[in-house]
């Protein structure tokens, strides 16, 4: 399969899986904010949000139960800068107001400016992150 339809296919998803959450429950899949009322909210709304987060997790199992592979390799990494890297993902969650998926899918679809602003600056950080580390540091691929 071409990369490029990977990609479109799992956007199309992305994109139906928002809408239908919206729909059925009228609620904004922002996966960080899904996340942290799973940890620290009230016992309403756990159920839906446990059975996301599983969701999330299955994807990746089923396609490896499926292709034999993840088609993704171990990381190059190791475990503490991976905790690192999720703690200040953290970090910018809570300071940035949500993730991308809150802002980049669901904000954007809602004409929202400011998630528009923030996935402006996700992605311009983004960017220059992978900039710095690959050609300045000489880190990566």
């Amino acid at each position: 399969m071409h990369p490029y339809l990977g990609a479109l296919c799992g956007g199309v998803l992305i994109g139906l899986a928002a809408v239908l959450l919206m729909a059925a429950l009228g609620r904004i899949a922002g996966v960080s904010g899904i996340a942290s009322g799973l940890i620290v909210g009230g016992a309403g709304g756990r159920a839906w949000r446990l059975a996301f987060v599983l969701g999330l997790l299955a994807g990746p199992l089923l396609l490896w139960w499926l292709r034999g592979d993840s088609g993704i390799g171990a990381p190059q990494v190791g475990l503490p800068w991976m905790a690192l890297a999720g703690l200040l993902v953290g970090i910018g969650t809570r300071l940035g107001g949500g993730c991308t998926s809150g802002h980049g899918v669901c904000g954007i679809a809602r004409l929202s400016p400011r998630s528009l602003l923030a996935t402006a600056v996700f992605m311009v950080f983004g960017i220059a992150t992978v900039f710095v580390l690959r050609h300045l540091l000489g880190v990566g691929p």
